[in-house]
């Protein structure tokens, strides 16, 4: 009897040293990605004007009357392509005219302007109405403890890949994100890694490139994927870099 009381006591309080490791001291994942947003930019994300290249092609953030416009500035041999994204839809204009784009390409174009800026301006987009994020607790990498964090997306708002997995590991003293890594369905689907490096802050807003890696075994968790990361079973695919990042103070009235 006395062996299980005993025994029932100790699960208990492991049981309660458990949860409490979850909780991280009762911080939420909620209050960490504001502490990072706030650490990485802050209100600045909203309010700023945005450039920078990218694979050859430029991108530019800017504001008018507090609606956010994302472009993508290409030269094809003699040709300036603009292309642009904002709440209402998208529009391509092709040395400065208007030109009628078929709903199935201006939602991959609109799609592919979008997820280079949402990359670009990380953390800020996951406080997005969409987001829902999820405390998974502490994790060590490299010498330095992380908050690892959940997110996935409410479809109403959540775009065309709404039920894509995405994970965050938000280092414990800075709180900034120096981990990602998301699973998609697209194209067969697959899981991707990214490692951020080259950290620099401009006019008050920091960026980032990444070193993109997939696991080198298509049956992994996406869950387990910083421990392929520590272990060496991640394959570098290519990198992530932003080029001739401008920031300025935008037009927010």
């Amino acid at each position: 009897m006395k062996k299980t009381r005993s025994a029932l006591i100790t699960a208990m309080v492991v049981f309660f040293i458990s949860c409490k490791e979850k909780q991280t001291h009762g911080i939420t994942a909620q209050q960490i990605v504001d502490k990072s947003i706030d650490a990485c930019g802050g209100d600045l994300y909203r309010t700023s004007s945005i450039s920078f290249d990218f694979r050859g092609m430029t991108y530019v953030k800017e504001n008018a009357k507090g609606q956010k416009i994302l472009k993508r500035i290409q030269k094809n041999d003699s040709l300036d392509i603009v292309d642009i994204k904002t709440s209402k839809g998208f529009e391509r204009y092709i040395d400065g005219e208007l030109i009628a784009t078929p709903d199935s390409l201006a939602n991959l174009y609109g799609n592919s302007i979008n997820s280079v800026h949402y990359f670009a301006y990380l953390p800020y987009g996951l406080n997005d109405p969409a987001v829902n994020k999820e405390y998974l607790g502490d994790i060590k990498i490299h010498e330095n403890n992380y908050h690892k964090i959940k997110v996935t997306f409410s479809q109403e708002n959540g775009g065309d890949d709404f039920d894509d997995v995405y994970l965050y590991w938000f280092n414990t003293k800075t709180f900034k994100p120096d981990y990602l890594a998301y699973g998609f369905h697209v194209n067969g689907g697959g899981m991707r890694f990214r490692e951020a490096y080259n950290e620099r802050v401009v006019n008050g807003i920091r960026f980032v490139d990444y070193r993109n890696y997939k696991p080198k075994a298509s049956s992994s968790s996406i869950n387990e994927i910083d421990h392929l990361f520590m272990k060496g079973e991640l394959e570098l695919l290519s990198k992530i870099e932003l080029k001739d990042v401008a920031v300025s103070p935008g037009n927010y009235n």
